[in-house]
């Protein structure tokens, strides 16, 4: 493969790793925006959506679009049981605690999967060609472009609703400030039900699609690491400079994987993020496209 249609296949192939970051680090987002919670959980989140979804599939013989309702009234109801029973005692707690707790359900998650699902294949058959696509001269797995053209259909959605919508424009007035918010009537624990719920819907698509572009239903979980440089570079607030950092990132890795893993070994794409995340920090520790704290004196 010449050079320059090289460097365009992993650049391609990274855009569209991208949009599917990008939906994950949402779950990231969204949850942070409402209740300044940073939930680091995400992955197993997203791999229990995937999981259910392959469940759904094998073992009540469902298609695609079945197995997706049936994952994501499953994840919504677990997101509003947790929401309910385990986070709204805790809601005035630390920020440390929440942590924990997030850490703490992340490890229980990934341990009762491997039980529940046991004997059931996490692969989700797809519905689409296995033939590459060749869009210039370079191979594009169909797979990958139908999962990003999904997930940007998503990502689309969502902006609108934080932006377009009533519900959307009291978890933005939350965001700022929750005491205002509740001062001028908004009900602080139905919105927070709202944000988990969508939680639940974005783990089960992420993780989906997920499965689709990377072949299998192995180590979804390993992308709540991928997510947190990204959510970070991009800024805690900001949904915009979210998804640029997804595809930022996920154009790194992927051009680092091509170029510099042969030379230096395989697996340095998976720290190049980290890197620089870390030489962002430096300059911008609330992110590109963050706002840092302003504190009046």
């Amino acid at each position: 493969m010449p050079d320059l249609t090289f460097f365009v296949f992993l650049v391609a192939d990274g855009a569209l790793a991208g949009s599917i970051y990008a939906l994950v680090a949402l779950a990231f987002v969204v949850v942070y925006k409402a209740s300044r919670m940073i939930n680091f959980a995400v992955g197993e989140w997203t791999m229990l959506g995937a999981r259910t979804t392959a469940a759904a599939s094998h073992t009540l013989g469902l298609g695609l679009g079945g197995a997706l309702g049936v994952a994501c009234a499953g994840l919504v109801a677990l997101a509003l049981f947790f929401n309910r029973v385990v986070l709204r005692p805790l809601l005035r707690r630390s920020l440390l605690a929440l942590i924990m707790l997030t850490l703490g359900v992340g490890i229980f998650m990934r341990g009762a999967a491997t039980l529940v699902f046991a004997g059931i294949s996490p692969r989700i058959a797809s519905p689409f060609p296995l033939e590459p696509l060749l869009l210039g001269g370079v191979p594009v797995s169909i797979d990958k472009v139908a999962a990003a053209a999904i997930a940007a259909a998503c990502i689309a959605a969502l902006s609108w609703f934080f932006h377009g919508s009533r519900t959307g424009l009291a978890l933005r007035a939350m965001a700022s400030d929750q005491q205002v918010a509740l001062a001028v009537g908004i009900d602080l624990h139905r919105h927070f039900a709202i944000t988990w719920a969508l939680v639940g819907v974005l783990s089960v698509l992420a993780g989906t699609l997920w499965s689709f572009a990377s072949g299998g239903g192995f180590g979804i979980e390993l992308l709540g690491f991928k997510v947190f440089p990204i959510v970070i570079l991009g800024g805690l607030d900001s949904l915009p400079g979210t998804i640029i950092a997804a595809f930022a990132v996920g154009i790194l890795e992927s051009v680092v994987a091509g170029y510099v893993d042969p030379i230096v070994g395989g697996g340095f794409s998976h720290v190049a993020s980290y890197l620089v995340l870390i030489a962002t920090l430096f300059v911008r520790p609330w992110g590109l496209f963050g706002r840092p704290d302003v504190q009046r004196v």
